[in-house]
């Protein structure tokens, strides 16, 4: 049995406790599943059910909410120590924690790139020489190039003002196709002299 299939039948047994949203589960609960369902679960799947149950973000949040552990049937079964609210906090505010630093490496990340892709539409350096001066590889600055390009169209459909809301609506502007296409690696180009 699996943990998924162990979790669906614990649902199927116990609905009161594990059907709909987590509750903090009583204290040494396996025992109690195994004396109302004996040989069904082995306590290897049980044990791994119960790590990703009562690790996932939802049950520390019910964690820190309740009051009240609960029994098979759903009834409160004693008490929630103050020690295990406060640890689900400790460990909502480092998942927390670690979203927030992920996404503001992205965002970051994505700055980035519109700067490149800035810099690019700009420059009057050779696609060789603009290489050269960001430290990419054509193909790298092609790749990057055009998930700018995406992004500044998601970007543009986010940002446009809500129809109605103005006379005009903004429409997201069309991908353009570079100013440097990359070249053959033997050939060389020239700036524009104007």
């Amino acid at each position: 049995m699996t943990a998924a299939e162990c979790a669906q039948a614990l649902k199927q047994r116990f609905p009161a406790l594990f059907g709909g949203s987590p509750k903090p589960l009583k204290l040494k609960i396996q025992a109690d599943i195994q004396e109302r369902a004996p040989g069904v679960f082995s306590k290897s799947v049980l044990s791994a059910f119960f790590r990703r149950f009562t690790g996932s973000t939802s049950y520390l949040i019910a964690l820190t909410r309740a009051r009240q552990r609960f029994d098979l049937d759903g009834q409160p079964a004693g008490e929630l120590a103050q020690e295990h609210r406060d640890a689900a906090e400790q460990e909502l505010a480092r998942r927390r924690s670690i979203t927030q630093e992920r996404r503001a490496a992205e965002e970051e990340q994505r700055q980035q790139r519109q700067r490149l892709l800035r810099d690019f539409e700009r420059t009057t350096l050779t696609l060789a020489n603009f290489c050269a001066l960001k430290g990419l590889t054509p193909e790298t600055l092609e790749a990057t190039l055009a998930q700018a390009r995406a992004e500044a169209v998601e970007m543009a459909a986010v940002t446009a003002p809500v129809a109605g809301m103005t006379a005009r609506r903004a429409l997201p502007p069309k991908p353009q196709p570079p100013l440097h296409p990359p070249l053959p690696a033997t050939t060389t180009r020239k700036t524009e002299q104007l």
